[in-house]
């Protein structure tokens, strides 16, 4: 099969612009400090047993106990978990662009590492939000992909081989855009085939989330120019985003719902 090429301009969108823009420099090593809270009750073991309510459906105040917590982890069950670092992912997203932002998405991946450190390199979760974590902590740096690029690459390529299910197909999704939006060779990793393909298998095994329609929908239309498939699957997508519940993510993906259709409409 022939290698499709990008050469459409198109934008970023916000987790593909995370995964693009890379920068080779130190991450943050501050550590951002929460108000102090009602964390009594925020043991670790509590913690671990409360791990699948904890989500964007979550308030910033528990968010903030539960990452207190993690960050003083004793056990090795919390240790190698990846919890501790998808923790920090919904913390740091929910901060706006700037230094406190950077060092809690900084600090998801050195969490994801003292995970895989402890034993969880198994755990397709650790993989995914490491990757999720590093894009994050350095969006807003210049681009100088190649080291990171090759490390997001390699995160998420593990995590789809450990398990794609993760976020309903996140490992899949994020690395779609990845090769959709990345350089293409020679300079990059950038490639068509590729972005369609883990992006219609995110969207033929995981149809529930919404975002897995919006990012087939950019590719479909950057790589294939197929505008009409997209915009069927952007409202599949529209559909989900507007009768799911999706907590703190939801007016975020509204906007990027909302730049992907001016865009294929040819607004600016």
């Amino acid at each position: 099969m022939e290698e499709k090429t990008l050469n459409k301009p198109f934008r970023s969108s916000l987790l593909a612009l995370v995964l693009l823009q890379a920068s080779c420099g130190t991450l943050p090593n501050r550590i951002v400090t929460f108000k102090p809270g009602s964390c009594q009750n925020m043991t670790e073991e509590n913690l671990l047993a409360s791990a699948d309510e904890l989500g964007s459906s979550s308030t910033t105040e528990t968010l903030q106990c539960a990452m207190t917590t993690a960050r003083s982890a004793n056990t090795k069950a919390l240790l190698m978990s990846p919890l501790p670092a998808r923790i920090a992912l919904h913390l740091a997203e929910r901060q706006p662009p700037g230094t406190d932002r950077e060092a809690l998405a900084s600090e998801g991946v050195s969490l994801a590492e003292r995970a895989i450190t402890s034993g969880g390199e198994g755990d397709a979760a650790t993989h995914y939000y490491l990757a999720a974590n590093l894009g994050l902590a350095i969006n807003d740096h210049p681009v100088q992909a190649a080291e990171n690029i090759q490390r997001l690459e390699s995160e998420l390529t593990r995590a789809v081989q450990l398990s794609k299910g993760i976020d309903d197909g996140g490992p899949l999704r994020l690395l779609g855009m990845l090769y959709l939006k990345a350089p293409p060779w020679p300079t990059g990793i950038g490639d068509g085939d590729k972005a369609l393909s883990y992006l219609k298998e995110a969207v033929s095994s995981y149809p529930g989330h919404p975002l897995n329609h919006l990012f087939y929908a950019e590719a479909l239309f950057e790589v294939d120019d197929q505008k009409p498939e997209a915009q069927k699957e952007i409202k599949k997508g529209t559909q989900l985003l507007n009768e799911g519940q999706w907590g703190f993510n939801r007016v975020v993906w509204q906007k990027e719902f909302a730049d992907v259709v001016r865009e294929i409409s040819g607004g600016r």
